[in-house]
């Protein structure tokens, strides 16, 4: 048996991981420290199936203290680094926050994880260390101009990541995940929030004209490439489903599949949001034999009833 540190757990990705780790009979710590950035009780039911698992362990608290993560990580073999502050939005408006969790944190992590018996860190990173589009679809030697505090933030953690494997052996890999959805997902995310809208035939607003595209990657493939990075990877890989559509089509799809009256509304573009976001995986498919395989037509249908199950 195995045992995982998952940080950030309880959140939307993290507590993915940590069903899948279990359900595969390994032992897992789960590091969360509840933040209030979106509702705390909806974090305890995430990992509320696992409370009664005796494989399973919830340490309350932050990666930026030290002490407990010396203590948390006793026995640890792979780290999934998950706990970060997300958000462009809000690190657009505050952002020292991200900086201090996403580069800071991380940086105290991997300094704990040298006095420990870890054997790798999985990092998960972004497409939002992009920015500015050269090309479409980024591959992983793309140029990094992130245009929010957030993608910076993100990108300092992967130097980090690569920095401690050149100087100090510290085995990693750093996951740069496009657009990730599926049940459990954040409350403020444009899919979670569309389709609440649709499920109550309310208006869907969108920001700006709607003309951003974004490749959206449903959650399993994401937990599929983090386990598969146990055993293999280094570096930084690209996981995203390959396929980009705008924000209209994005609605418009939700709409139909929930057979909703909703009608599509606009307001204000957004500052720090990226244009465009389409991942090329084949680096990771080459080196990590990981395809993506759920369409977002496949996966907003399985959203949609999730979503549909959640509420009655």
């Amino acid at each position: 048996m195995t045992k995982c540190l998952v940080t950030g757990g309880a959140g939307f990705i993290g507590s993915h991981i940590i069903e899948n780790l279990l359900n595969l009979g390994h032992e897992v710590v789960c590091l969360d420290n509840f933040d209030a950035y979106y509702s705390p009780q909806l974090k305890g039911k995430n990992i509320e199936p696992f409370m009664k698992n005796a494989h399973f362990k919830l340490v309350e608290g932050d990666i930026r203290d030290k002490a407990l993560l010396n203590q948390t990580l006793d026995g640890v073999e792979y780290v999934f680094h998950e706990a970060a502050q997300a958000g462009v939005r809000i690190s657009v408006e505050a952002p020292m926050k991200p900086h201090e969790i996403n580069a800071t944190g991380t940086l105290n992590l991997l300094e704990s994880v040298l006095d420990s018996d870890v054997r790798k860190v999985i990092n998960a990173s972004s497409s939002s260390v992009y920015g500015r589009v050269e090309y479409l679809p980024f591959d992983e030697d793309h140029p990094n101009q992130p245009v929010s505090p957030y993608g910076v933030s993100k990108l300092l953690a992967e130097h980090y990541c690569r920095v401690f494997e050149e100087l100090y052996g510290l085995k990693s890999v750093s996951l740069r995940y496009f657009t990730v959805y599926g049940p459990r997902m954040r409350p403020d995310l444009a899919i979670n929030i569309f389709t609440k809208a649709a499920l109550k035939n309310e208006p869907i607003t969108i920001f700006g004209d709607g003309e951003k595209t974004r490749d959206f990657t449903y959650v399993d493939d994401i937990v599929r490439a983090n386990l598969i990075c146990m055993e293999k990877g280094s570096g930084v890989y690209n996981i995203g489903a390959g396929n980009s559509i705008s924000i209209n089509d994005l609605a418009r799809k939700i709409i139909e599949i929930n057979e909703s009256k909703s009608e599509i509304v606009y307001s204000d573009s957004v500052k720090g949001d990226a244009e465009h976001t389409l991942a090329s995986s084949e680096k990771a498919l080459k080196e990590l034999a990981w395809n993506p395989e759920i369409t977002v037509e496949e996966g907003l249908e399985r959203y949609a009833k999730w979503m549909s199950n959640f509420q009655s």
